[in-house]
């Protein structure tokens, strides 16, 4: 295949690789150690706050109050989509039962995680939409105790549309914590919490090796590096809309990559034309973040037709995917590689960030390649069991014995063993390795 390259990245995510295990290690460790005193100290040190951990109902309220109703409806209109999406989502899981041989039934059931933890990013950016993403599916999957953490402001605490968001989403406790020691508080059940089975949401470079460090001792959604964004777009396409559309996703950080791939070389050349004017109209902090990632990680790629741009962005497997070209069905029916897919430009990866109802939780750094996003799916359990009469244990039992031996575990054999005289005294089975 040719690709060409009109603008080819020179950093990628691995270039802004930091020194943030050891220091996470070394924090997680002193959390785990020290309990909640600890926890407080390095919430005093990087939050810079001084009020209730865990907040009241009363205080609650008062956030809840500060939030512009014009606001509130919006909220609860995202939340509306993300929970009904959701639900429909669970439905796609059943309990089974398979009669695997007569009088012997196997089944499947879906059961969801006890406790979960939901991280709500409150730095930079209020990410308001990632307490309905986390919060609310995992209201919808029944998890019993739902916990959002969420980085309060030295002075204010917790931003009021973020504690409005999870209480209406249906979070139990909502903390006033954030990095490492709020991941660190759900993970450890400490304040009173109970022990998270699971960790959610989006962070930083520590909250994410935080997650990474404490995957196996908890469940956790996936390992998240920056946010990354991917346009196909053909010769009908919208060349303002396509640029607009980048610039977009390129404010989410400095090394958040975007990548248009075309095989229209007109196209490519007048969207590279737009954006420098579109970031330059951004304000100062947003034109900060995506000046630098259109500088340094984007890159624009002009390919021979459709199926060299499919297979180019199944290459990168990004975790936005637009689509803003002719025969929309073709391109869902092709495609395979993506965290969320948003066909035509009706649609736009702002609205799965913040209001449609797909969960915007989803694989980065080319883990679409092996996983999808935050679903209701992941809070759920699915667990296998069996029972079985005597007689139509004989079959599995004899088969059970002689596969054991062969694998020269005898023990696993004679359980299989006990059961055949138990049940068939008298009967002769050959239970030999070799039949």
């Amino acid at each position: 295949m040719t690709r060409e390259y009109l603008k080819k990245a020179t950093l990628t995510s691995a270039s802004d690789a930091t020194e943030t295990h050891e220091t996470v290690k070394s924090i997680l460790a002193d959390i785990e150690a020290g309990g909640d005193a600890k926890a407080l100290e390095y919430a005093a040190k990087f939050d810079r706050y001084q009020g209730n951990v865990i907040l009241t109902a009363e205080e609650i309220e008062a956030a809840c109050a500060l939030v512009p109703e014009k606001l509130k409806a919006d909220i609860r209109f995202a939340h509306d989509n993300v929970r009904r999406f959701a639900e429909v989502q669970k439905s796609t899981l059943t309990d089974v039962e398979l009669e695997i041989e007569p009088g012997f039934i196997a089944g499947q059931k879906a059961i969801p995680v006890d406790a979960a933890g939901c991280y709500v990013p409150g730095g930079r950016y209020s990410h308001i939409a990632s307490a309905i993403m986390t919060v609310t599916t995992a209201k919808v999957a029944g998890c019993r105790h739902i916990a959002a953490c969420s980085p309060p402001r030295p002075d204010t605490g917790v931003n009021p549309a973020i504690v409005y968001a999870a209480h209406i989403c249906g979070a139990d406790k909502i903390i006033a914590m954030g990095g490492v020691q709020g991941v660190a508080a759900v993970t450890f059940g400490l304040f009173g919490l109970p022990k998270a089975n699971i960790l959610v949401g989006p962070g930083n470079q520590f909250v994410a090796e935080a997650k990474r460090i404490l995957f196996g001792r908890v469940g956790i959604d996936m390992i998240a590096g920056p946010t990354d964004s991917l346009i196909l777009a053909d010769g009908t396409a919208d060349a303002h809309i396509v640029a607009t559309d980048l610039v977009s996703q390129a404010e989410h950080g400095y090394n958040s990559p975007v990548w248009l791939i075309t095989d229209d070389r007109g196209l490519a050349e007048k969207v590279m034309e737009m954006v420098p004017d579109l970031i330059a109209d951004l304000p100062e902090l947003n034109r900060e973040n995506a000046f630098a990632a259109w500088r340094d990680y984007a890159e624009v790629i002009v390919c021979a037709d459709r199926e060299e741009m499919a297979a180019c962005s199944d290459d990168y497997a990004p975790e936005h995917l637009t689509v803003q070209a002719q025969d929309l069905d073709w391109w869902l029916d092709r495609l395979t590689c993506y965290g969320s897919l948003f066909l035509g430009e009706e649609t736009t990866v702002s609205y799965g960030d913040k209001a449609s109802g797909t969960n915007h939780v989803l694989p980065t750094s080319g883990a679409a390649g092996y996983t999808g996003g935050l679903s209701v799916h992941k809070y759920m359990k699915i667990v296998t069991w069996q029972r079985s009469t005597r007689e139509a244990s004989k079959g599995v039992a004899q088969a059970t014995a002689r596969i054991s031996r062969l694998e020269g575990m005898e023990g696993h054999a004679r359980a299989a063993d006990v059961r055949l005289a138990k049940y068939f005294p008298g009967e002769n089975f050959d239970l030999s390795a070799d039949g």
